[in-house]
């Protein structure tokens, strides 16, 4: 549950009190939205209440479906108020000229209600994870499904993102050059170790991907360079560590920390489209407006 930026003004570390009051809430939160709802309740207007919850119509989840997390992460001990550890304001930095430049160009070519279903967004598309779940880096999406498997050789290792089954494969060895104009998901990923620690630099990242970060965190840029750090602190525990550098975006670098945790059980195919009319009915819908 702990958001990706610090609020303003706050510490890094938590007290006891602070982690207290927090998860109280959010268990508030989760045990009102699981109550039972009343069954002599009135029908929701027609097209929806405008809400994201079971009456907003179209695309609305009720919170069943929903896991964004219950308890604020904990890393080397500390409960922490964001995963940004620097800048040590635990935010996001300034855009450069050009970096806020590519974000109004972004936001200009927003689809628009009557546009083509190609332009829908690729997490809706089950094409990526939402967010920045799979990586680089990789980041809770706070809906469901952040969970990953790592499948480790001596010349490769596979992580798959639970969630649409997303998978990164990263290279040991010395990173060999790619051809033009070949911009894979999730970059190109090369690894080594530093003592016991796997790291992990990646670059050259899909540009449909870089779009989908403009909601996140910015526009990124072709130069955008991600260093992840992955240390086994414990049987139960690696520490995952991430950097980003792109100067064509943001004024300074930034990074954070997150806690990753041992699942004691198997992951299951993540079948996105089963059951999933959305797109089918919406294209249903504008066919009959057409008539």
């Amino acid at each position: 549950m702990t958001p990706l930026q610090r609020p303003e003004g706050e510490a890094l570390v938590l007290t006891a009190e602070e982690v207290a009051v927090r998860e109280g809430r959010r268990q508030e939160f989760i045990d009102d939205r699981n109550a039972p709802s009343d069954p002599d309740r009135e029908a929701p207007p027609v097209g929806g209440d405008g809400s994201t919850g079971a009456a907003g119509g179209v695309g609305g989840y009720n919170y069943f479906w929903i896991d964004a997390g219950d308890r604020v992460a904990v890393f080397n001990g500390e409960p922490r108020s964001s995963l940004l550890t620097y800048p040590e304001d635990g935010r996001i930095p300034d855009l450069t000229p050009e970096g806020r430049r590519r974000r109004l160009e972004a936001y200009g070519r927003l689809a628009g209600e009557f546009d083509n279903p190609e332009n829908r967004p690729v997490g809706e598309r089950c094409i990526l994870s939402f967010g920045s779940n799979a990586g680089p880096p990789m980041l809770p999406n706070y809906f469901y499904n952040n969970n990953y498997t790592i499948v480790q050789t001596p010349e490769h290792i596979m992580i798959l993102t639970e969630m649409v089954h997303d998978v990164r494969i990263i290279r040991m060895g010395e990173p060999m050059p790619t051809a033009d104009g070949v911009r894979p998901w999730f970059g190109e990923s090369w690894g080594r170790w530093a003592g016991d620690t796997l790291v992990v630099r990646t670059t050259n990242l899909n540009p449909d991907q870089m779009a989908a970060y403009v909601y996140l965190f910015g526009p990124g840029s072709e130069n955008m360079t991600v260093t992840e750090r992955f240390t086994r602190a414990d049987e139960h525990t690696i520490h995952y560590e991430f950097t980003v550098e792109d100067p064509d975006t943001f004024v300074e670098s930034w990074g954070g920390e997150v806690p990753f945790t041992r699942l004691d059980g198997q992951l299951y195919e993540y079948a996105c489209h089963e059951g999933n009319y959305a797109l089918s009915n919406v294209l249903s819908g504008a066919r009959a407006q057409e008539r």
